[in-house]
């Protein structure tokens, strides 16, 4: 992994979310994105070298509505970046990481994505990051 290439906070409402974190970070969002296979829109902000993400629920199925409504607003994920996602996923696959998909997925930001279940990292969801090229 190379580096933290952002951190996802879940949010009830977005624009609220991004007034606050507009005057907290004293800067705008770049990005504002619907990934309909999360079931969220995101909003990215760059801090320094890292992003932060907010991610607002499209459906009160979604991952991040119960993730909500059981813990509240807060730090969501923690994703890296990584060079060459499939290797990553199958390298942590063997050192016993449990991996929530069996491919990567099209994700924000012109990303692909996997994640590592909380249980097996500590009680915190890991997104694995690849840049997708053009």
């Amino acid at each position: 992994m190379q580096k933290i290439e952002h951190i996802g906070i879940a949010v009830k409402n977005l624009e609220e979310a991004e007034f606050n974190y507009s005057r907290l970070l004293n800067s705008q969002p770049y990005k504002r994105e619907a990934v309909e296979s999360e079931m969220v829109t995101t909003s990215f902000f760059n801090n320094g070298p890292n992003k932060i993400e907010l991610l607002e629920s499209t459906d009160p199925a979604s991952p991040i509505a119960k993730f909500i409504e059981k813990r509240g607003e807060g730090v969501h994920h923690i994703a890296f970046a990584v060079t060459d996602i499939k290797a990553e996923m199958k390298r942590l696959k063997e050192e016993g990481f449990r991996v929530l998909s069996d491919e990567p997925k099209r994700g924000a930001d012109n990303k692909w994505v996997c994640f590592v279940h909380p249980k097996s990292a500590n009680g915190v969801l890991i997104e694995l990051c690849q840049e997708i090229p053009d």
